[in-house]
């Protein structure tokens, strides 16, 4: 089974790819889109689902995604139908940093995609190149809460405690205006979403030839997550204004 059907098997009961639950969601929505009309982009938007909760909470804003996934673009076709907002969404089959758009966006939204671009300041410096002035970037990425085990760090990625992340960001010409830092709840519920569906899948589904492997793969994610991560790493969202914006 490759792995974009691995993912949205492990997605099936949390369709937001990070550990954050629906207030949370709904909450940096609302603070990253406070006019209620804006153009929003979502750079790496994989099934759409951060897209369409904001043109479900907001009748007059429009959006486009962009992702690599052609059965992720297509699952979030039906769900925008699905949903009535349709004539407001335009979605795009290409890599997210080879998109290019005539208009800017007032808001554009980069969650779970940083790897895309080769990290959090390199993701932002994609994201400024399409933000109208006085935009908003929402972005979501890992942090240290303590320092890892290089096990850990091989694991996940070079990322740097709360107070250095929000630093470089800051130092890299961007100003937070709201923020969230993950809660150890919200942590945990995404971690034992992911591999319990993807446990769940492979037990239903005894006489399928995949479900040996995903099986064997939500055992090992789940050890990973308590044996090598658990204690260590946090997430944190930012709802960021170009700093030179105000100047």
């Amino acid at each position: 089974m490759n792995r974009e059907e691995i993912s949205r098997i492990a997605h099936a009961e949390h369709p937001i790819k990070s550990p954050l639950d629906d207030d949370s969601v709904r909450r940096l929505l609302e603070r990253g889109l406070p006019k209620g009309d804006e153009r929003v982009l979502d750079l790496g938007c994989g099934q759409g689902e951060w897209l369409l909760r904001a043109l479900a909470a907001r009748p007059d804003a429009h959006a486009e995604g962009v992702d690599i996934s052609e059965d992720a673009l297509a699952q979030a076709a039906v769900a925008a139908r699905e949903l009535g907002v349709q004539d407001r969404l335009v979605l795009h089959h290409r890599k997210a940093e080879e998109f290019a758009s005539e208009e800017p966006f007032d808001v554009v939204l980069s969650f779970g995609a940083a790897h895309a671009f080769g990290g959090l300041l390199p993701t932002l410096a994609a994201a400024r190149k399409h933000l109208a002035p006085g935009g908003r970037v929402l972005i979501g990425d890992g942090f240290w809460e303590r320092p890892p085990s290089q096990e850990a760090v091989e694991m996940l990625g070079n990322f740097t405690d709360l107070a250095d992340t929000v630093d470089r960001v800051v130092a890299d010409g961007w100003t937070p205006v709201d923020g969230h830092v993950s809660t150890r709840r919200e942590l945990d519920d995404y971690e034992w979403a992911c591999w319990g569906s993807l446990a769940a899948w492979a037990l239903d589904r005894p006489e399928d030839p995949d479900s040996p492997e995903v099986l064997e793969t939500a055992n090992t994610r789940r050890t990973e997550w308590l044996r090598a991560y658990r204690e260590t790493w946090g997430f944190v969202s930012l709802v960021l204004r170009r700093t030179a914006d105000s100047a």
